[in-house]
């Protein structure tokens, strides 16, 4: 990984994003979207501080829904950071992965209304694409004039760990550079009815209580929206570019034990977890951080500590534990990549971020709470289970503990 872009409720640029992580700054709050205050989720991680007209062309704007904006601006963030030479490269060696998974819900209520209050002749031909979840991928490929292989990830929250794994094989099939990531804007009230069937969303309605992971209090997650893209490219052609390497994408493992069946997903989870430990040649004890999925809902996050401890033995009671993600939402397939830039940070900082409003852990994990942790961290674990079922592990190495 060369270079990393994010737009998040704790931040816009990954400087302000990890500086309210490490800090533990907690950005949930009300539901304020319009049409969606009198819901039963109250408490979301929505993004303030990002006006995408500052960011994006006006023409691109009225095309595309909310999370393609997010989409966009942090594939620029990451280009920027990564110094790519695009206009050196063949434009189809260098291509865009996305995950999604509530696609463009806001464009798409939008033009509804218009087809069910005005007729068909006003909804706008852009419809027919804005909504879908390949739409970021379009229009990041077709900005940047990447022609290389392309790809959307459809598989639950774990795609946006899939999609790092999906770069990394691309990058080994002869591609230069691969533009990846994932992003979610679903806090419109079209997508928030759409999730209103899943049990696990929180219903709290004070912040401090609504996303309490591994804990007995834990009564579901919070919502959030936003999301973190990625340039990934060979090794040996950022070194001879001269560039930083940020971190290395070195194992990844991916399993399925199906939708909301949360005690099996302990055996799934685990197995994800040893095949990313062996695609990365990395044995249990090397593991010096891992950042949990940390779905909030009892029988899934014992299944998770067991999970854990199954996969790493012993270390698997030791190692750090953090789950940042509590601080500002849980954003679907945003979620893990989310927690990817926050690892390759923690270990460029040495510093493992805490899980904001944790205190009372009754797993037998070392959760990181109430304040940051120093710590040598030259590898990280990365963990994500969708709520249809798919478990994904994610091995990153820092540049110093790249093997």
């Amino acid at each position: 990984m060369t270079g990393l872009g994010v737009i998040a409720p704790n931040g816009v640029g990954s400087d302000a994003f990890w500086k309210a992580t490490r800090e533990g700054i907690s950005f949930l709050d009300r539901l304020t979207r319009r049409g969606s205050e009198n819901f039963p989720v109250r408490i979301a991680g929505q993004i303030r501080g990002f006006d995408p007209a500052t960011m994006i062309e006006e023409r691109l704007l009225v095309q595309t829904d909310r999370f393609t904006h997010v989409a966009l601006a942090a594939a620029d963030l990451a280009l920027e950071d990564s110094r790519l030479p695009v206009d050196d490269l063949s434009p189809f060696a260098v291509g865009v992965v996305t995950a999604a998974g509530s696609g463009g819900g806001e464009f798409g209520q939008r033009e509804l209304q218009q087809l069910y209050g005005k007729g068909p002749r006003h909804v706008g031909p852009f419809q027919s694409i804005a909504w879908f979840y390949a739409a970021s991928t379009g229009q990041v490929s077709i900005r940047g004039g990447f022609k290389g292989p392309c790809g959307v990830v459809a598989d639950d929250e774990a795609g946006g760990l899939d999609a790092l794994a999906h770069a990394r094989r691309s990058i080994r099939h002869g591609a230069d550079a691969i533009v990846v990531g994932a992003t979610e804007a679903g806090l419109a009230p079209y997508s928030m009815v759409c999730q209103m069937g899943w049990r696990e969303l929180s219903r709290a309605r004070d912040a401090g209580r609504a996303y309490l992971p591994f804990t007995t209090d834990a009564c579901g997650f919070a919502p959030g929206e936003g999301g973190a893209m990625f340039v990934v490219e060979e090794e040996g052609a950022a070194r001879r570019r001269g560039v930083p390497i940020r971190g290395f994408i070195s194992g990844h493992g991916a399993t399925f034990t199906g939708a909301s069946r949360w005690e099996r997903s302990r055996e799934g989870l685990a197995r994800a977890i040893r095949v990313a430990l062996d695609d990365a040649g990395c044995a249990p004890e090397e593991i010096d951080v891992v950042f949990a999925d940390a779905l909030g809902v009892p029988e899934a996050d014992r299944a998770e500590a067991l999970a854990i401890a199954d996969a790493l033995g012993r270390h698997g009671t030791r190692v750090p534990v953090t789950a940042p993600k509590t601080g500002f939402g849980r954003a679907h397939c945003a979620a893990p990549a989310l927690d990817v830039a926050a690892a390759v940070l923690a270990m460029e900082h040495r510093m493992v971020p805490p899980t904001p409003y944790v205190t009372d852990v009754c797993h037998e994990l070392d959760l990181v709470t109430r304040s940051p942790r120093p710590a040598e961290l030259r590898c990280a674990l990365v963990l994500s289970r969708g709520l249809m079922g798919y478990n994904a592990a994610l091995v990153l190495r820092g540049p110093e503990g790249d093997m």
